[in-house]
């Protein structure tokens, strides 16, 4: 039987890894029925304070004490023993087996060789049950979507008697309805005297779900604060230790000349199934067009088609004049394409190329990087220079592993490559994701200049507060289609919701 944990303790917990002191004498607590949220900035040591109280890792100095107790969390076996479950930011389940199957995954059966997996399906039952939780034991995990994944981490941790759970960006990949929900859970699960603890980048959602907020600074606490004690802004300086810009902006009427026009687009997805369904969608000069939706829908093969990834099975797209439809990469990117990539380290640019290589990746072949098939070395290290200070690419040189570097170091070099080359049109997929709120904030400063400069921007996000904030019109993806097209002014947190999960017919006509 699982220990009731009614206080748990981190004290001067010192984590290191070569050349990085991730946590510096860290002390947290958390009490029964309570929520404490852990907010920082990208490398402030969170996820690995939390990996070390679920025995992913071991400190180098300090303890952690339950009810008083001292207790060496050597393996995650010894932390969910101990009643500590985690949901990761990336969940940890096998897709081709069922729920049942997964929850039992590593588990004894308790009935000899043969697992009882109706047992098993009852409990889950039950759980779901109790929390509110719809949850079925016999689906397989590759047929659920992402709220109903993160639901099966849940009832997995509780399943094996989780008092304390801690949650890693739980809403990063919700829509607002499901994480609307989540947070309620969340809430019940406090009330019956299980203890929780959140990580996320989500003010909002820090100041609706918590009791206590322990923000941490480049790997110490720099201030535990009571919720309603505080404020989101508050919140904001001591993450990054100075104000938040004020963020200001004018919105596009959408007058532009066309920049990016897309006709009947059809597209096939990685699994032979069609992940574009015939949309049809414009993109003017001077605007930010936001695509919301749940991550799946169509959007990364909408971004891939565009720019020469993905074959478009059927429909066109025209990029200023030209017909760009399946053309090579190299020709869409001449005819005026910027693209930042969801994947920044793997696809927007080469882990093991330096920084002045990343930077010429685009234009290596053009004057004035190269003369006939030779590179113009003190040309290319003079610009990269350039674009390194006006980008606060932080570096100790130009020739640095580019894979070395932070997330958000390497999205300030990939903005200055492709905002620099003064492109038509630039895709911005999920530019943020994974960056602290002062690189968030440092993005966001960037796409807005791109558009002020007459570029045609369009934004791919998950995050309806980030849609909302730079977008002039949102086109809404469900299952390969466009929901519909809105003004900013009309595509309000509740609708875009609604239309992200394909509930077109029950919403009111957009004003």
């Amino acid at each position: 039987m699982t220990q009731t944990i009614e206080h748990l303790e981190m004290r001067d917990i010192i984590k290191r890894f070569p050349g990085v002191l991730s946590n510096d004498r860290v002390s947290i607590e958390i009490r029964s029925g309570e929520v404490l949220a852990l907010l920082g900035e990208n490398g402030a040591g969170k996820t690995t304070l939390m990996n070390t109280l679920y025995g992913l890792y071991q400190p180098d100095g300090g303890d952690i004490r339950i009810n008083g107790q001292v207790l060496s969390i050597d393996s995650p076996r010894t932390a969910i023993d101990a009643g500590i479950g985690m949901v990761h930011q990336h969940f940890m389940l096998v897709p081709t087996l069922t729920v049942s199957e997964n929850i039992a995954l590593g588990l004894d059966s308790g009935t000899g060789p043969f697992l009882d997996l109706k047992s098993v399906a009852a409990r889950i039952r039950e759980i779901a049950s109790n929390y509110g939780l719809a949850v079925n034991p016999d689906a397989y995990v590759w047929q659920l979507s992402v709220g109903e994944q993160q639901r099966v981490e849940i009832v997995k941790a509780l399943y094996r008697g989780a008092q304390l759970l801690i949650l890693d960006e739980p809403t990063a990949v919700l829509t607002p309805q499901e994480a609307e929900e989540l947070l309620g859970l969340l809430r019940r699960m406090a009330a019956q005297g299980r203890s929780v603890i959140i990580i996320s980048h989500k003010l909002s959602e820090v100041m609706a779900i918590s009791d206590r907020v322990t923000v941490l600074r480049d790997g110490r606490v720099a201030a535990t604060v009571q919720t309603a004690d505080t404020s989101p802004e508050q919140l904001a300086c001591l993450m990054v230790g100075r104000d938040m810009q004020v963020f200001e902006r004018a919105y596009s009427d959408c007058s532009g000349n066309i920049m990016l026009a897309v006709h009947e687009l059809a597209v096939t997805g990685d699994k032979g199934t069609p992940a574009l369904r015939g949309i049809s969608l414009n993109v003017c000069a001077g605007e930010v067009l936001g695509i919301a939706g749940v991550s799946g829908n169509g959007q990364k093969e909408f971004a891939e088609a565009v720019s020469g990834l993905r074959k478009a099975e059927s429909g066109s797209i025209v990029l200023g004049d030209t017909n760009i439809t399946n053309l090579e990469p190299r020709r869409i990117i001449d005819e005026g394409l910027g693209y930042i990539p969801e994947d920044r380290l793997h696809v927007g640019t080469i882990a093991s190329f330096s920084i002045w290589e990343n930077m010429i990746l685009k234009d290596h072949h053009l004057p004035p990087y190269a003369r006939s098939c030779f590179l113009q070395n003190g040309a290319i290290r003079s610009r990269s220079d350039e674009l390194v200070q006006e980008y606060g690419v932080k570096t100790p040189n130009l020739d640095a592993a580019t894979g070395r570097m932070s997330g958000g170091n390497i999205q300030r070099l990939i903005l200055a490559r492709e905002i620099t080359r003064s492109p038509k049109v630039l895709i911005a997929a999920y530019p943020t994701r994974g960056l602290d709120i002062g690189a968030t904030e440092y993005v966001h400063t960037m796409l807005l200049k791109a558009r002020e400069q007459g570029m045609a921007v369009v934004l791919i996000s998950e995050d309806l507060e980030e849609i909302t904030k730079l977008s002039d019109r949102v086109a809404v993806f469900f299952d390969g289609r466009i929901m519909d097209v809105l003004p900013v002014q009309a595509a309000d947190e509740h609708r875009l919701g609604m239309l992200m999960a394909g509930m077109q017919d029950e919403l009111p006509a957009a004003m």
